[in-house]
């Protein structure tokens, strides 16, 4: 299938602080050479200094395409350097954003993940990019990237090949779940999980929730 480039692999470069609860934020994430090694929960060395709404299994590993980082840069007229979106992935050739929910890759020779949601942007977000109205640009602009979880270990390096090894059926990327999801999208999702094609998990088991109530809501008003 679809056959891409990792460009970078990505992990903290340093902590700093931050106007969160907990006072810091590992999003400062730079390349690193060589290979790296890959664990279930992401990068060796790597960390989330918010680990209720960051990391973990179905959050192992963040990409961004570095298609979309050159749109950004357009628009901001600044560089967009792998790593500035706290990626730890920063690919090339491969439709992150437009990845399925569920979508299987290879990394290099071992490492295999599965695409689980989009990345939703917080206030964190906003104060490390230091662009005005940054979370609302971001949601505006439809590329959010996608979040892994890792179902094979191993190393991975710059340069390694990405192979898109399965889709599944229901057509729903991870985009469309950044966008908000229609009820035909949100029982396709059901239907895919229903069939063991993917488990949904964290924002995009809300998004079918909140689609499929919305749609329920819609059907109640038109009766009366």
């Amino acid at each position: 299938m679809t056959a891409g480039t990792l460009v970078a692999v990505c992990r903290v470069h340093a902590l700093k602080p931050d106007a969160s609860t907990v006072g810091i934020t590992a999003i400062d994430k730079r390349p690193v050479p060589g290979a790296v090694q890959v664990h279930e929960l992401g990068l060796r060395a790597d960390v989330q200094a918010d680990r209720k709404h960051h990391g973990g299994e179905l959050k192992a590993l963040y990409a961004y395409a570095a298609e979309d980082a050159a749109e950004w840069a357009r628009e901001l007229g600044r560089d967009v350097p792998a790593g500035l979106f706290g990626e730890n992935l920063r690919t090339e050739g491969v439709p992150v954003s437009q990845a399925l929910v569920g979508e299987r890759w290879r990394i290099g020779a071992d490492v295999i993940v599965e695409a689980t949601m989009p990345r939703i942007p917080c206030a964190t977000f906003g104060r490390h990019m230091h662009e005005p109205q940054w979370a609302k640009r971001f949601l505006a602009k439809g590329l959010p990237g996608a979040y892994f979880k890792v179902l094979a270990t191993g190393q991975i390096a710059a340069g390694d090949p990405i192979e898109v090894l399965s889709r599944p059926s229901h057509n729903v990327t991870v985009a469309d779940v950044f966008r908000g999801l229609d009820r035909e999208q949100a029982e396709a999702l059901l239907a895919s999980e229903n069939d063991g094609e993917v488990c949904l998990g964290g924002n995009v088991a809300k998004a079918v929730r909140r689609a499929l109530k919305r749609a329920k809501a819609g059907s109640g008003t038109s009766k009366r």
